[in-house]
């Protein structure tokens, strides 16, 4: 009895490498402005740790308050 056909199996895909800290910079701030593509922010989540993630957020926040302070004295002067 003949063996069905079936179509050949994919190789699997390897892992995508771990990303570094600036591509977590990189996209937390593009997060913060609002421009993140789906492909890219899919492809983030995959390889970017969480830990950078939260690193590179308070690190986002602070200078968007010290920015925002500066800005007021500025403008009160």
């Amino acid at each position: 009895m003949p063996a069905p056909d079936r179509p050949p199996r994919a190789p699997p895909t390897p892992d995508p490498a771990p990303a570094g800290f600036l591509r977590a910079l990189g996209a937390v701030f593009s997060a913060f402005l609002g421009i993140r593509k789906k492909a890219a922010g899919e492809h983030d989540a995959v390889t970017i740790k969480p830990l950078h993630v939260i690193i590179a957020g308070v690190l986002g926040a602070a200078l968007l308050v010290v920015v925002l302070v500066v800005l007021v004295k500025i403008v009160t002067r």
